[in-house]
């Protein structure tokens, strides 16, 4: 794993010298793309200045890392989109039809739903979002990158697809913070230092997603000015989790368009698209305490034998999660083995991975 990040990185140093000097990378060769991603910066709001220089640096990472890049970016009323690169008519269309892309990125693409209001035209209409809907229920892969939290305010699933329900509520003036990397395991975050200083535009959630997914990155609002909006100690920033059989990632940062020709950013991205598009592993798979739970209140069948095996492995669960909780890492290392010893006995090997995944998690707090 770390050789795979020192190549990208390496590869990434290229792709920011040339975008910043506004050369055009040699396209590849399609027999040398692994696999394919869309990239989605439709807009019926607010339109990002960053979202051209996105799709542009997700092209240059994909000739450089061997995958193809779609795009969907239409012009919608004032919105200019990109005419030159985008797809002739949308992709959304039914779940076998995306199943070609191992994972679709949202660059932003405000929708301006904020409002709430049920009869303003949404980002994705009804079919639209049953494709995408069974796309990521069948395996598929969702980034979301800055503004995507805002967007599609008035469709429920979609904020539990970015996470938690967290939605963009407001953002300061841009200025320097300090980013504090708390999973440094997982593909996106191994390059990163354990604290990231950076100047961007910092969003402000309407809720804290951390019980329902594996928080990456926070932010120390005593590093910065967090305005009216603020979270207080904690304020997660990218995280991502495991979502009705697919993956999401996402990343709070990454308004300015200086970010997308900063190396050490689009190494932390690409370690995201290529997670999500399962080609890469690592840091527990951003396995949850939560999710784990799930997973046995789901072996349920009745049975004392069963009730009796899930009451002893919750028991070790939540004794470990207090432990990380509290920072001992190597305390819930040592339970959690016990917990994935005894949950071998429900015989589910779902669980067990689980709970390895869990293992690994901790490990990687417990290294750094």
């Amino acid at each position: 794993m770390k050789q795979h990040v020192q190549r990208a990185i390496t590869g990434l140093c290229a792709v920011g010298v040339t975008l910043s000097l506004g050369i055009a990378a040699a396209p590849a060769n399609a027999a040398d793309e692994d696999y394919q991603v869309l990239v989605v910066g439709e807009t019926l709001g607010f339109r990002h200045s960053h979202i051209d220089d996105t799709t542009r640096a997700i092209i240059a990472l994909g000739e450089e890392n061997g995958f193809g890049v779609d795009v969907w970016d239409p012009p919608q009323g004032s919105s200019p989109g990109q005419p030159t690169l985008t797809l002739p008519s949308s992709p959304f269309t039914t779940a076998a039809d995306l199943s070609k892309y191992a994972t679709i990125i949202f660059a932003s693409p405000v929708d301006g739903t904020n409002n709430l209001d049920p009869n303003r035209p949404r980002l994705l209409n009804d079919t639209e979002l049953a494709a995408f809907q069974g796309y990521i229920r069948g395996g598929g892969g969702y980034v979301g990158l800055h503004a995507a939290t805002d967007s599609m305010h008035t469709v429920p699933w979609y904020s539990e697809l970015t996470g938690g329900s967290a939605r963009f509520r407001n953002h300061p003036a841009q200025q320097t913070a300090t980013m504090r990397v708390e999973s440094p395991g997982h593909p996106s975050t191994t390059m990163l230092p354990a604290e990231w200083v950076r100047f961007d535009e910092w969003y402000n959630f309407t809720a804290n997603p951390r019980e329902s997914v594996h928080v990456l990155i926070t932010l120390d609002e005593s590093t910065y000015n967090p305005g009216s909006g603020r979270m207080g100690e904690d304020h997660p920033l990218a995280w991502c989790q495991n979502f009705e059989g697919g993956r999401s990632w996402y990343e709070g940062a990454g308004h300015t368009d200086a970010s997308w020709s900063d190396p050490l950013f689009l190494a932390h991205v690409l370690g995201g698209i290529e997670w999500t598009a399962g080609k890469v592993t690592g840091g527990g798979d951003c396995v949850t305490f939560n999710e784990v739970d799930g997973i046995i209140a789901g072996l349920a069948d009745g049975s004392n034998r069963v009730e009796k095996l899930s009451a002893g492995v919750n028991a070790y669960l939540e004794t470990a999660e207090a432990a990380a909780d509290a920072g001992d890492h190597e305390g819930a290392i040592e339970v959690l083995k016990q917990a994935k010893g005894k949950a071998h006995g429900l015989q589910d090997d779902t669980l067990v991975a689980k709970i390895a995944d869990l293992i690994e998690w901790q490990e990687a707090l417990a290294a750094a």
